[in-house]
This record gives structure tokens, sequence and C-alpha cells, in this order.
């Protein structure tokens, strides 16, 4: 019987002007216990964020994502005993879908790496590769992956990315509502097409955002405008679109995180993202802040000794 321990970030997706391209991983984790059995099959038992609520069977997410990368690889999956104390809230906009994603296919990852009769080891693209298969865009399970800013594209030979080390002064703030919100319904909202000037806007402000991150932390709130999906999704949570415009109008560089409804705030200082939590604070609805770090490991998997 072989046991891994697997932890997966949260991530944050578009950042504002990047959208489908941008993200950054978040030190606020899944971690799972996973122990391969003789029967086959696999059982889940889920604590934390989705206790009752997810399946605990082979049609769990992190046990789908597993199997898909044995079978893209023509082997057999073991059986499975998984223990996941799931952190990620769901539905918020954090990537807890891509880092289940991504649980599964790091624990093929590291069983295939340790198999007694022909070890293979999976490099960075064909992880990549295998959870974008089943997630359907990279530019959340890259930073999940990966760690740290990462620019997600989709090339002639499948997704790729570039991964890049945030600048040490940015404090990230999530705050996190209790309702829920649906990507697919998220990205219904967005137009087919969207005026030129507009286009333009986000291209440049995205260019300044990965300077921002990486170089220059003063130049975040400018860089975090955008024109391209924001507005359009607002009119589907409205106590997210008001206060990103309040914590705005407050000088905080506020987006969307993912498809929302969580509130990213990117801050130059912890006293500069503490007001940002407290402006939240005062608002009719209760957002839970998060203060949290980024996080530059990504996705580990590592054996538990017998």
């Amino acid at each position: 019987m072989t046991q891994l321990r697997v932890r997966v970030p949260s991530t944050s997706a578009n950042l504002g002007p990047g959208f489908d391209t941008l993200g950054i991983a978040l030190a606020y984790a899944d971690e799972l216990i996973v122990a391969t059995r003789s029967a086959p099959g696999a059982t889940v038992r889920v604590t934390g964020v989705g206790e009752g609520e997810v399946p605990c069977d082979e049609t769990n997410l992190v046990v789908r994502s597993a199997a898909h990368v044995y079978e893209r690889l023509g082997r057999t999956m073991p059986g499975l005993e998984i223990h996941a104390h799931n952190r990620i809230p769901h539905g918020r906009g954090m990537g807890s879908s891509g880092s289940a994603i991504v649980a599964g296919v790091m624990i093929a990852a590291g069983l295939l790496a340790d198999a007694p009769a022909d070890p293979l080891r999976l490099d960075e693209d064909r992880l990549l590769r295998f959870a974008t298969d089943l997630e359907g865009h990279p530019d959340n399970v890259a930073p999940a992956l990966f760690g740290g800013l990462t620019i997600a594209w989709t090339g002639e030979d499948g997704p790729r990315f570039k991964r890049l080390m945030v600048h040490r002064g940015i404090s990230p703030l999530v705050l996190v509502p209790e309702f829920r919100m649906s990507t697919e319904l998220a990205r219904s909202l967005q137009p087919k097409q969207v005026p030129h000037e507009d286009a333009v806007f986000n291209v440049s402000r995205s260019a300044l955002l990965v300077a921002a991150l990486t170089q220059s932390p003063e130049l975040l709130f400018e860089a975090t405008e955008d024109r391209l999906h924001q507005d359009y999704r607002g009119e589907a949570m409205p106590a997210t679109r008001d206060l990103i415009r309040e914590l705005r109008d407050a000088g905080h560089a506020a987006v969307v995180s993912g498809a929302g409804p969580s509130i990213l705030v990117l801050a130059a200082d912890p006293a500069e993202r503490l007001e940002a939590a407290e402006i939240a604070a005062i608002r009719a609805e209760a957002w839970q802040p998060l203060f949290l770090a980024v996080d530059n490991r990504g996705a580990t998997v590592e054996e538990i000794p017998a």
C-alpha cells in the first residue's frame, strides 16, 4: 500500500483585465491523504468545505481527474481511499474545481512516479495538459499546479504557461460572501464581441498588471482596471459589483476573483488591505476576510513513510 499527502492551493484568476489568462496562487489550500488498496474503485471521505455535499465515490472530481490521467496514459488506476480536508470555498471564485482537478492529477503523478513495475514521471507540460483537459482552460489550473503568478495560453501544442514571482510587497485580501456564483452563468452574460477601444484598453492594462505584480506595486490600482468582463457580470452579483465600486472609489485595487462572487484586493501593504477589510465589514452583507499570502510552491505531493 502506498500513502501520499497532496496539497493544492486556491487561486484567483482573471485579476481584472487578465481575462482567461492571468492567475495567482494563494496560500489557502486543500489537503488530501491518499492510500492505495487492492480492491478497485475509490472511496472519498470529505471534511471541511463540501462535507455532506460532494460525491464520495468514483464520481468525485478528484477521482475522475486521477482516472483521466491513467486513461490517457493507457494504465490501470489502483483502488484508492482518499481523505480530503477542504478549505477552499466552493462556488466563490477561488478555483475550487480547478484545485480538485489538480489534486487528482497530482495523485496520479505521485502514484505513477512510485509504480514498482514501470515508474513514470510526468513533466510540467503533461501535468498542465491533463488538468486543462478537464478544466477547459489553463488560467486556474496553472497557478494551482505551479504557484506564483502565471500567464497561461493555448498554442498549437496545447496549453502553455509562464510562471513569475510576485513582488514581496503585495498583500492579497480575499473577501468571501455567503452566496455563490455559477461560472457558466457568469460566462453567459458576456457578449461575443466588445468595442475595439475596450479591447485595446484591456491589452494595455493586462501588460501593466504584469509589471505591477512583479515590479511596481504602486501601479496596481490603474493596472486592475477592466472593460472586458466585470461590468457585464455585475448584474448577476450586485453585492459584489457595489462593493468593488466602493473599494475602488477609496483607492483600492479590487477586482472580481475568478468568476466571482468573491473579491480580490491586491494591496501594496498590510495596512492598506486592513483598511479594505474594514470597508467590507460595515456593509449589510457578510463578507469573510481572508488575509492571505501568495503561494509560491504550487501543488505538492509527497509519499508518507510506512
